[in-house]
């Protein structure tokens, strides 16, 4: 692969982003709810949320926030890139040039990888100011940890939304599956873990592992563990965690991320150096 072909499409993506009404409206809206969480938590609390407190709730928002923000934001993307592409014949031209379609696929995934995460940075950094300036003592390791998750979650769901994109024809139906499983992570995800744990009475450590399997819940594990560092809130599944892997959860958390960036991302690949048709 030539890293000027890479680069030159990565410039390229983060343009198209710039100019993509969709992309700036998410960005916008992630910024501006973000501002708005910091300065309610800190201003509405009084004096009894200030310090420590006021972090931990203004924290605790801003995970809620990302939870139900960033996937939809990255999933949408990440799915009409390629299939909006084929769909307007552009990727076609593309291809008759002299790259192949590892630079292809790695260039506009780089390139929407740091539109994405630059738009998440300038809400968390907005966001942080607040929270230096307003919230008394705070724990700055803390939310650069809750940041770092973030970042994480947000790429794995790019990454599967590319996958849906190599799958897909037309940008309208990546989209809609895109939406589909966005619906189905954020608000399945918790009812789902419980309905399996009644119906089939899960011991606790086989509850934690199929959380596990939902990049959602993991995030907000790690989160949840960065803010109070402990997980007790989660119930006596929060603490077999604690218990069996200890100093290690955090990496358990991180690698279990990282596997949602890179496993959906080959998988696209696969699909996208295989295919014979556009």
């Amino acid at each position: 692969m030539e890293p000027r072909i890479i680069t030159t499409l990565l410039k390229k993506e983060i343009n198209d982003a710039l100019n993509n009404r969709w992309f700036v409206l998410y960005a916008a809206a992630f910024t501006g709810l973000a501002l708005l969480l910091s300065w309610l938590s800190l201003s509405g609390g009084g004096a009894g949320y200030t310090g420590f407190a006021g972090f931990g709730r203004t924290a605790a928002s801003l995970v809620n926030l990302v939870l139900l923000v960033v996937p939809l934001m990255s999933l949408t993307i990440g799915a009409g890139s390629l299939s909006g592409e084929r769909e307007r014949g552009t990727l076609h031209y593309l291809l008759a040039q002299p790259v192949n379609r590892a630079e292809v696929l790695l260039g506009k995934y780089l390139g929407l990888a740091a539109s994405l995460l630059g738009a998440l940075a300038l809400g968390f950094g907005l966001s942080g100011v607040i929270i230096a300036t307003r919230g008394g003592q705070t724990d700055a390791g803390a939310y650069g940890l809750l940041v770092i998750f973030a970042f994480t979650l947000a790429l794995g769901m790019l990454s599967l939304g590319f996958l849906i994109s190599v799958l897909t024809r037309k940008a309208a139906v990546a989209t809609g599956i895109a939406l589909f499983l966005w619906l189905t992570l954020v608000f399945v995800g918790d009812l789902g873990l419980m309905g399996t744990t009644l119906a089939f009475k899960l011991p606790i450590q086989a509850l934690f592992h199929l959380a596990l399997v939902n990049p959602l819940q993991v995030f907000k594990m790690s989160a949840l563990m960065s803010i109070n560092a402990t997980l007790d809130v989660l119930g006596p599944a929060g603490i077999y965690a604690i218990q069996t892997y200890r100093d290690n959860l955090t990496w358990l958390f991180l690698g279990s991320l990282a596997a949602w960036i890179v496993l959906p991302l080959f998988a696209a690949y696969t699909v996208f150096a295989r295919r014979g048709d556009l």
